[in-house]
């Protein structure tokens, strides 16, 4: 007799090391033994973007414009700009499209902090914010 649970957790009367599994199977034995077997699983990351989705979507856009990336070439949040082949000539012209795509300026040291799709969108957002929390006060 086996049975397997999905997604399962037990609880011990004493510490144990935790273990991120997405099987348990329990097998009955003789003498009215138990076997219990975890198998571990990789664990997974979600990627979760700190910049808005329409900030990644136009940022892909202008850097798939940019770089002439080839069509069917995915481009992503997660996308990295020398993963797409630009070089540091071809960054400072994706950070130039976006400061005339959203009416921002972008400051040399943050400039060399991007390196992904969704660094740049999160500064975007971020300076966009601070223009119109300035533009309110004034």
């Amino acid at each position: 007799m086996a049975s397997s649970l999905a997604g399962s957790a037990l609880s011990f009367a004493t510490p144990v090391k935790a273990v991120k599994t997405n099987s348990i199977s329990f097998t009955s034995a003789r003498n009215g033994n138990a076997f219990l077997r975890l198998q571990p699983v990789p664990m997974r990351f979600a990627v979760c973007c700190a910049a808005k989705k329409e900030t990644v979507e136009k940022v892909c856009d202008i850097v798939k414009k940019q770089l002439a990336v080839p069509e069917g070439t995915e481009v992503s949040g997660a996308s990295k700009f020398s993963d797409l082949g630009a070089d540091s000539l071809d960054t400072v012209e994706i950070v130039m499209g976006l400061e005339e795509e959203f009416h921002i300026s972008v400051e040399e040291s943050s400039a060399q902090s991007i390196a992904t799709v969704e660094d740049a969108a999160a500064l975007i957002d971020k300076l966009v914010e601070q223009k119109s929390a300035e533009a309110k006060s004034s």
